[in-house]
């Protein structure tokens, strides 16, 4: 136990370091940094403006409200924020730290390797999306449309983690791709584009589309399954169980997958 807490500690003090480092860099270029938040928030209220249009000519969205749909807008952004914002630079083995032998690097380090990757970056881009569902969030509970109670919001919270842990898992899991085919992020892309299904309710979609978001690629469990139990008091708090369940269950296998991908790692570029 007492080597687990110094290896936790360890780790601790080098993500802080290596953190600060990499803000100390970005910081370099301010106009930059808040060109591309603003950006990013700019980008999320046009999303809301598109369901604020498109409930001007439908009242209801198969029996759900515009309030509510803002609501599981905003539920939907927290966890992709939280996600976006600690591990977006497994986007780069997709796209390029394995195809340019760059993940070289991590292999001549005495320290795990998903470590690595994830520490070398923020992205404060993603202060965009935790500010606007954040904001949803609140206006949702001033209209009194939420449920709220201290087992709510502790499953809130717990919501919040496994959401953003499903979200990794799936970005790992496709990113992992590269190790075998040296760039994976087409890939990756189409299926993390797939969350956006996931901001409205599944019923307006077939079958096959329900099928595919909430067991393939379980985006529905990030947004609107969990985000319905807050609005309806008949949804049963299972579902988000359910979620945690898949939230391990794909972050070990992803894991997995992405040591299994390590291991047969071999230098390229130019």
């Amino acid at each position: 136990m007492e080597q687990k807490n110094t290896t936790f500690k360890r780790y601790f003090k080098l993500y802080r370091l290596l953190i600060g480092q990499f803000l100390k860099a970005i910081m370099q270029s301010k106009v930059d940094f808040f060109m591309g938040l603003f950006g990013f928030f700019f980008s999320q209220v046009m999303g809301i403006a598109f369901l604020y249009l498109v409930f001007q000519q439908i009242p209801t969205l198969d029996g759900w409200t515009f309030d509510q749909l803002i609501f599981i807008y905003g539920f939907a952004q927290i966890p992709r924020g939280i996600d976006h914002l600690l591990t977006d630079n497994i986007w780069m083995i997709a796209w390029r730290i394995v195809i340019k032998g760059e993940f070289d690097r991590y292999m001549l380090r005495p320290m795990n390797l998903f470590f690595q990757v994830i520490a070398e970056k923020l992205q404060p881009d993603a202060l965009g999306e935790l500010l606007v569902g954040s904001i949803l969030i609140i206006l949702s509970i001033s209209k009194g449309i939420v449920i709220i109670d201290i087992w709510h919001v502790v499953l809130f919270l717990i919501s919040i983690i496994a959401g953003a842990l499903i979200y990794t898992s799936i970005k790992l899991f496709f990113a992992s791709f590269a190790f075998w085919i040296k760039i994976s992020g087409p890939f990756l892309q189409v299926a993390y584009d797939m969350a956006e299904f996931a901001k409205y309710p599944t019923e307006i979609y077939t079958k096959i589309i329900r099928f595919l978001i909430t067991w393939v690629i379980p985006f529905a469990f990030v947004a609107y399954l969990p985000a319905s139990y807050f609005l309806k008091a008949d949804v049963s708090a299972t579902v988000i169980g359910i979620e945690c369940i898949i939230a391990i269950l794909f972050w070990c296998i992803s894991y997995a997958f992405f040591n299994k991908g390590t291991s047969i790692y071999e230098s390229s570029g130019n």
